[in-house]
C-alpha cells in the first residue's frame, strides 16, 4: 500500500478477502479515496459484492428442487468473507427446506484440499448431494468421488462456485455459480472515478447477482426420476 501512495496513487481499490486485512487497511489513513471489494469495512467506503450468500442459497436449492433429502458443503477456510458468506447462504436454505444441516468440513481453497475432503466425507452414510465454495476443490471432491467408486452424478451430485475456464471441461462438466468479475470490476472503477470527480453517498454499496450454471455434475436425488 505505502509502494503504491509512493508512486501517486490517486485511488486504491482494495481487494482483502479475508475479514482481518480488510480491516487494517481502512484503519489505516491513506488519504486517498478507497473502494473495497466483498464488505465494507467502513461506513464512508464504497463497496462492490458477489452475492456469495444467494449463490450458496441458489446451489443449495437447486440440489433439494432434485429431490435431494440434504446437501453436504466443504467450505473455504474461517476468516474468509466468501467462504462464511456461502456458509450462510448454504445453511439458510436448508433451515428453510426443513432439511437437516450437517457442520461443513474446511478446506483451503485449494484442489489438493477439495481432494483429501472428498476422501473423508465419501465414507459418510447418506451423501447424495454436495456444495462445495469453490471450483477448484471441487476439481479435488470430483477426484476422490471417483477413487472411491462413487459417481457423478449418479451416486452424489456435486455443485462449485466460481465458474473457472476449467468447469465446463471437467468429467462430468461441473454446474456451479457464476460471479461476472468483468462487471465486479468495471463497478469498482466506476466508484473510484465517482470519488475522484466528486464527492459520492457514503455508505455506497454495490451487490452483482450470481448465476447459477447448470451442467452434468448434478443429477436427481434416490427416488427421483431423471428431468
Amino acid at each position: 500500500m505505502d509502494r503504491l501512495l509512493g508512486q501517486g496513487a490517486d485511488g486504491i481499490i482494495a481487494i482483502a478477502p479475508q475479514r482481518s486485512v480488510g480491516q487494517a487497511l481502512v484503519e489505516a489513513d491513506h488519504g486517498v479515496p478507497m473502494v473495497t471489494l466483498d464488505k465494507s469495512f467502513g461506513a464512508h467506503i464504497p463497496v462492490v459484492a458477489g452475492d456469495s450468500a444467494s449463490g450458496a442459497r441458489q446451489a443449495t436449492a437447486h440440489l433439494l428442487g432434485l429431490g435431494h433429502r440434504t446437501v453436504r458443503h466443504i467450505a473455504g477456510p474461517t476468516g474468509w468473507i466468501a467462504a462464511e458468506a456461502r456458509v450462510d447462504g448454504w445453511r439458510a436454505a436448508l433451515t428453510d427446506a426443513g432439511a437437516e444441516v450437517h457442520e461443513p468440513l474446511l478446506g483451503d481453497w485449494s484442489a489438493d484440499s477439495g481432494y483429501d475432503l472428498g476422501r473423508r466425507i465419501a465414507r459418510q452414510r447418506g451423501l447424495t448431494a454436495l456444495f462445495v465454495s469453490n471450483d477448484q476443490m471441487a476439481v479435488g471432491v470430483l477426484r476422490a468421488l471417483h477413487e472411491a467408486g462413487l459417481r457423478v452424478p449418479e451416486d452424489v451430485s456435486v455443485v462449485g462456485y466460481d465458474d473457472i475456464p476449467e468447469a465446463a471441461h471437467l468429467l462430468p462438466p461441473l454446474t456451479t455459480i457464476r460471479t461476472d468479475f468483468t462487471e465486479i470490476g468495471r463497478r469498482c472503477l466506476s466508484l473510484m472515478l465517482d470519488q475522484l470527480d466528486r464527492s459520492p453517498e457514503p455508505g455506497v454499496r454495490v451487490t452483482i447477482p450470481t448465476e447459477l450454471v447448470i451442467r452434468h455434475s448434478t443429477g436427481p436425488g434416490p427416488g427421483h426420476p431423471p428431468r
